[in-house]
């Protein structure tokens, strides 16, 4: 079981049998494997803001970048942050649990927008073996509709009470669907969802936004990752919303 403070890094892992074992490398295509999980001894945050729930005003717009980028804020906020997630990671869902109604108020507030750079390293270790793609993908398509409090909400529910664990049962398209109906969404966004309209996009975004992260890592990409530019925020640092948007 990982901490809610661990992160997750897809980086593969070094040793000397690996080395030894390069003659037969051939035979090994396509296994991924996954460095250890990084533990934590903190607890998780304590949630922020609760009670305010996701992004609530009709100003407030999601928007896809043509590399698959998801914003969500004001066309005017004052500050934006990237930040990389993966569907299933549960440090990620402990960030959002602790933060999101903050990001919420801030963004609904205009001072604050969130570009999220969606990866998929982690589909191995969901029980379909795609999830993370699908969830991304299911992304996509709300973001699709432009209602901020739409993604928002469904967002929200994907990274935290609907977020499976990993190798446990994970969400259906029908049921990533039916989630995304419960946002907010129109039956168009269910068919896009539950017809995987989005999936070939969702591999190509996921890629374009992990090659983004290692370039900010230098190949030790781990979600999730804040970045106020080119600065890497500490989200345990209970501070850190308030911080960037007072």
């Amino acid at each position: 079981m990982s901490t809610a403070g661990s992160s997750h890094n897809p980086r593969p892992v070094s040793s000397n049998t690996t080395y030894a074992l390069g003659a037969v490398a051939i035979v090994l295509i396509g296994l991924i494997v996954f460095a250890a999980y990084k533990w934590s001894a903190e607890p998780p945050p304590a949630v922020r803001n609760e009670g305010y729930g996701p992004v609530r005003e009709a100003a407030v717009q999601v928007t896809t970048t043509p590399e698959g980028v998801i914003r969500l804020g004001r066309p005017d906020a004052t500050a934006t942050v990237d930040l990389f997630e993966d569907p299933i990671c549960p440090a990620c869902g402990a960030m959002e649990t602790a933060f999101g109604q903050e990001l919420a108020q801030k963004i609904d507030e205009g001072k604050l927008a969130v570009n999220y750079h969606l990866v998929t390293f982690l589909d191995p270790q969901s029980r379909s073996k795609d999830y993370s793609t699908r969830a991304t993908a299911a992304s996509l398509c709300v973001a699709q509709t432009g209602s901020g409090p739409t993604y928002s909400k469904f967002h929200e529910a994907l990274f935290t009470k609907k977020q499976p664990e990993e190798g446990a049962s994970d969400l259906s398209n029908p049921a990533l669907a039916t989630l995304a109906t419960e946002s907010g969404a129109p039956e168009s966004v269910a068919a896009c969802i539950t017809n995987a309209t989005m999936n070939d996009a969702a591999k190509t975004a996921a890629s374009k936004n992990l090659a983004d992260l290692d370039a900010r890592t230098g190949n030790k990409a781990a979600t999730p990752a804040i970045y106020n530019g080119t600065t890497k925020i500490d989200w345990q640092d209970e501070n850190w919303v308030v911080t960037l948007a007072p």
